[in-house]
């Protein structure tokens, strides 16, 4: 990268008022996923110098293919990807993605790597943050497994998860967006997908492999998750943030 600062005119034309964490994980070939989707491939369509040969112009353009899954690195889920008759991407709205939120520290009951979170344990954590789940909230929970193994195959190997009764319980507590830090809501030794089933049951969505998340447990923030508008989508990769602010 050249040495030119940017913008000309001084860093300070992007200070922000907002305090902003990024919870959101790269993207690049060889990234770690799940063996059930699509390999990220990154491809050079044009480079600088191929541009300006081609066209005859000054200035040149570069640009990349990507060939990824709809479910790639930090990405949320449509309904419709566990249940043939929820609503696809495009159809739905877009308040699951983005709203109030407030983070949950379960690391510390987290006995097992493959371990499948008990509602008792939940309810401990929830009790111990000293935070309440409100209806309408996006529930995130650092479970802290992914940010220790990643960018290692472990992550797509093998992660935690929630029980059928712990998802139960928040979905019943009216959350609408469950969030994880690691390969998903299910633990890998999980092959009912219970947690999943129970989003399918209750209407909501799910959004996985976010990091940072120890940044903001134990906090209410503001959550921004947006996906990209696929017609027919089952999911979408997002650049997902939290926004400390009174919520």
């Amino acid at each position: 990268m050249s040495e030119r600062s940017f913008p000309q005119l001084g860093a300070e034309l992007l200070t922000r008022s907002l305090d902003v964490v990024d919870l959101t994980r790269p993207i690049y070939e060889g990234m770690p996923q799940w063996f059930g989707h699509q390999k990220t491939f990154i491809m050079v369509n044009q480079t600088h110098e191929e541009f300006t040969q081609k066209w005859k112009t000054k200035c040149g353009f570069e640009a990349h293919n990507l060939l990824i899954s709809e479910h790639v690195g930090t990405h949320t889920d449509a309904i419709f990807e566990y249940a043939p008759d929820g609503p696809k991407l495009h159809e739905s709205p877009l308040a699951f993605y983005y709203g109030p939120a407030v983070c949950i520290d379960v690391e510390p009951w987290v006995e097992s790597d493959i371990e499948l979170l008990s509602k008792e344990k939940l309810l401990a954590s929830v009790e111990a943050s000293g935070q309440e789940i409100r209806r309408g909230d996006v529930l995130l929970l650092h479970f802290g497994y992914g940010d220790r193994v990643w960018p290692e195959l472990a992550y797509a190997e093998r992660n935690p998860g929630l029980s059928r009764e712990a998802t139960q319980w928040i979905a019943e507590q009216g959350v609408v967006n469950i969030g994880v830090d690691q390969m998903s809501i299910d633990s890998s030794e999980d092959a009912e997908f219970s947690a999943h089933v129970v989003c399918a049951e209750y209407g909501i969505v799910n959004t996985e492999s976010l990091t940072n998340l120890s940044e903001i447990k134990n906090e209410r923030v503001l959550y921004l998750g947006l996906p990209l508008n696929i017609r027919g989508g089952t999911g979408s990769p997002i650049r997902a943030i939290a926004i400390r602010q009174d919520v």
